[in-house]
């Protein structure tokens, strides 16, 4: 039998850095203990459309109702959180490119030797967004030989990659590049480049702990949260 004080949250990598700074006093405020996964959206997405079982789930807003829509979620616990908006980064030190236009970032990836990635199939939000913006570009074939992608979730960080000194730049959610100490962020995408992803909170259909899992929603939506969240690279509705 689960914990009943256990509250089960499947959520987007992106959250992961502000559920550190406030998932301990959540815990102490409310007596619940929070059991954390956290992993690229439209892979959360899938687990959760194939029969996973979650009290509260933090994915993109279309995946949450689209998870509702088929009945694996509760009508009603909609909840935006924040939107987050994709960045580059380099390894710290290094040159930063001019991401003052498209053009700009168009002759930076042409020039950049390698370049670190979320997967544009399976991955996070940002690694679809990049592929049709590449496209767009008229540059998807010059940037696929020197592309390489994060695996995906916590340890798959592209900073990290880029940290480590195996990417010239890296590309993700600003909240992504932010969590990891050994890069220094360029900036976000141009305008015209960029996609605003919205995050947004439900509770899974057959919760274990439902009440837990509203607990930790309106904790989200407090102003006190809502600060970590932007310090943490986000932007909270």
């Amino acid at each position: 039998m689960p914990n009943e004080r256990e509250v089960t949250v499947l959520s987007t990598t992106a959250m992961k850095t502000a559920f550190e700074e406030f998932g301990p006093v959540f815990e102490r405020e409310t007596g619940y203990r929070l059991k954390l996964t956290f992993g690229p959206s439209l892979q959360l997405e899938k687990r959760l459309a194939e029969g996973e079982g979650a009290d509260v789930a933090i994915v993109t807003h279309a995946g949450a109702q689209g998870l509702i829509a088929q009945g694996r979620g509760l009508a009603g616990s909609l909840a935006d959180l924040a939107r987050s908006f994709i960045g580059v980064c380099v390894a710290k030190g290094a040159p930063r490119p001019d991401l003052s236009s498209a053009e700009a970032f168009k002759a930076a990836m042409l020039r950049a030797k390698s370049i670190a990635l979320s997967k544009p199939v399976g991955g996070g939000a940002s690694g679809a967004h990049m592929a049709s913006v590449f496209e767009r570009l008229g540059i998807a074939a010059a940037i696929k030989d020197k592309s390489i992608y994060g695996a995906g979730g916590p340890a798959g960080l592209v900073g990290l990659i880029v940290a480590r000194g195996e990417a010239e730049i890296g590309i993700q959610q600003m909240a992504e590049l932010m969590a990891v100490s050994g890069v220094d962020i360029a900036g976000p995408l141009p305008e015209a480049l960029q996609s605003v992803t919205q995050f947004t909170a439900f509770v899974p259909s057959a919760p274990q702990a439902p009440d837990g899992g509203r607990a930790v929603i309106d904790f989200l939506r407090r102003p006190a949260a809502k600060t970590v969240i932007k310090a943490k690279g986000l932007e909270p509705n």
